[in-house]
């Protein structure tokens, strides 16, 4: 099955949102991870449904799809980065938040909506943190059930959910319910997970929704461009074909967008190469040591 790569607004962040999507189409990219921020289609903002019918029939008329992103950094607080979340004492606005978001993502036909725990605040005992996530998670997961609309919670390095574990044990809490997915973000297997990247998107692949893939170098959380990291890219996306999910793969570089044309064309260059690289060497394990 072939993988289908999509960028990130986020990694547009100067860009209007809708030359953005000209500019990822024009790349070759099959849709975007649409990240939900004060500059691209905020969510607060007036008139949404009408941007949000025009952004539909944009996205159709470049032949992008779509998945929705809830990462944006100060949206919800202009003083604290991604406050507050579901751990906080408050979580009403970032309930409200999430709701939108689902909202926005039926609206536009979205694959997924993603969203993740946060930190825990240090007050706050584990114990007490996991049922404030499990609250949270449950509530929003009746409102994507309601819209048809798929949820993809992503493990995030120093979060109260960071791995894939901690995702299968966040699932069971809320007794499995059909509507929660995983997202997964390649950079952060290599980061922070055990086994390796190829195996991680193996044990993740009956689960996936949404992909997110960079470089990244291990016990540090940094995006990286594509070949300044430590991810064996082929065997990675040998690895993601093999688990048939169909989902996009999108370019997660938040911290890029001062050149975000450049990137994004070398980013899917190096996409591109790496998968033919895997399909070269006839899959996965075969590809661990392959580079493009």
């Amino acid at each position: 099955m072939s993988v289908r790569f999509g960028y990130g607004t986020n990694g547009f962040a100067n860009h209007r949102l809708e030359d953005a999507l000209t500019v990822v189409a024009d790349l070759g990219y099959e849709g975007v991870a649409l990240t939900l921020d004060h500059q691209h289609l905020d969510p607060f903002g007036p008139d949404l449904a009408r941007r949000i019918d025009a952004l539909a029939a944009r996205l159709e008329r470049l032949g992008l799809a779509v998945v929705i992103e809830t990462g944006a950094r100060y949206l919800l607080d202009p003083w604290h980065k991604h406050a507050p979340t579901l751990l906080d004492d408050e979580p009403a606005l970032r309930l409200d938040f999430l709701r939108r978001a689902v909202r926005v993502g039926a609206d536009l036909g979205a694959e997924a909506v993603s969203f993740w725990a946060g930190i825990r605040p240090a007050e706050i005992a584990p114990e007490a943190a996991w049922d404030r996530l499990v609250r949270g998670c449950d509530e929003v997961v009746g409102v994507a059930d309601a819209a048809g609309v798929r949820l993809g919670f992503e493990p995030e390095p120093g979060m109260l959910v960071q791995t894939i574990d901690d995702w299968f044990e966040l699932r069971d809490r809320l007794g499995a319910p059909d509507a929660f997915g995983l997202t997964l973000d390649i950079g952060h297997c290599r980061c922070i997970e055990p086994l390796p990247v190829a195996d991680c998107v193996t044990k993740a692949g009956p689960h996936l929704v949404n992909v997110q893939i960079d470089d990244m170098r291990r016990d540090v959380h940094e995006h990286l461009e594509f070949g300044a990291g430590e991810v064996a890219f082929p065997a990675a996306l040998g690895a993601l074909a093999d688990t048939g999910y169909d989902g996009l793969t999108a370019v997660e570089l938040p911290r890029h967008s001062h050149a975000a044309p450049e990137v994004a064309r070398a980013s899917l260059d190096f996409l591109r190469e790496a998968l033919a690289a895997s399909r070269a060497a006839g899959g996965p394990a075969e590809a661990k040591e392959a580079r493009p």
